[in-house]
């Protein structure tokens, strides 16, 4: 495994990280198993994923009753912990305001049993509360020990500019794969400059990437990526394109097309961490060879002009 420095901290993580929104996540996704989605996490853990990424929001809180369950089998030592807050699910609205976040990353440690969080990110902005003022009040709760780092997420460049202007943003996690790629524009670049972790969910485009699906693939009724535009009749066919076009050039590098999206987001400048997703555990055993894949400058241009084919 290979590990980056959280910036502005002294907190290592593994480049490879676990995003925990299918394990209990029951609001986002059909069905699921909650035993599958405790063995996960258990199964990154004990395979050197020490970089964890939770939410108050998945599941109503009960993503993070699980993983915290599986964190008390592990040494406070042998993992990095990040949730997220600031939307309320009770109500269906964003919440930014300084009150609400403490409540929600107090109500966030007690289902995680923990004292601490590692890092703490602003779910969403909530279009009211100056993120300065929001960015303020973790600052407090870092001072009081409470979490370690700040981060935002889902944040457009001048938002994240008011987030940072204390300085104090260590992370901000964004949307960021092979089809998705607006953060490279602007927001990539002041992280490079102004010394932020980009941490990129969404690194398998919700499964696209993983290589299994073919064009007449139907996601469940309930399933939130109906509404992505990634999965709209038109755009889906030609992604699934590509990624066959993607799967020759997995196989010149000995490995498989998702191994080799998550391998192409670790070369791009300012990305520390991406953190797929997962339900099942042997999906980590999958995934987990990514982090020693590096890609070679031909390859990557390949690579480029697959993914700028219209």
């Amino acid at each position: 495994m290979r590990f980056s420095m959280l910036k502005k901290t002294d907190l290592q993580i593994s480049v490879l990280g676990l995003g925990t929104n299918a394990v209990g996540g029951h609001n986002l996704y059909q069905d699921l198993n909650e035993e599958d989605g405790k063995n996960l996490v258990r199964a990154a853990l004990e395979q050197g994923i020490t970089f964890i990424d939770t939410a108050d929001v998945y599941g109503e809180g009960r993503s993070e009753e699980l993983v915290g369950e599986v964190l008390k089998e592990f040494e406070r030592d042998q993992y990095v912990i990040a949730t997220k807050g600031g939307s309320d699910w009770r109500n269906g609205s964003k919440n930014n305001s300084p009150a609400y976040l403490r409540g929600a990353l107090e109500d966030s440690l007690k289902r995680l049993q923990l004292d601490s969080v590692d890092l703490y990110y602003i779910h969403w902005p909530d279009e009211k509360t100056p993120l300065g003022e929001a960015v303020a009040e973790l600052s407090r709760l870092k001072q009081e020990g409470k979490i370690k780092a700040i981060g935002v997420s889902n944040v457009s460049l001048e938002q994240l500019k008011q987030a940072n202007g204390s300085l104090e943003i260590s992370a901000v996690q964004l949307q960021y794969n092979m089809f998705q790629r607006e953060i490279e524009k602007d927001l990539l670049p002041y992280c490079v400059q102004n010394n932020i972790s980009v941490v990129a969910y969404g690194p398998l485009a919700y499964g696209i990437l993983g290589g299994e699906y073919s064009k007449d693939f139907q996601l469940e009724e309930g399933d939130w990526r109906n509404s992505s535009p990634l999965f709209q009749s038109g755009n889906f066919e030609k992604y699934i394109d590509k990624v066959e076009q993607l799967k020759e050039i997995a196989e010149q590098k000995g490995t498989d097309v998702s191994n080799l999206a998550l391998a192409w987001l670790l070369e791009q400048p300012g990305i520390d961490a991406v953190i797929p997703g997962g339900k099942r555990p042997e999906q980590v055993q999958s995934n987990i060879a990514a982090a020693e894949i590096r890609i070679e400058s031909q390859l990557m241009d390949k690579i480029e002009k697959i993914l700028q084919e219209k």
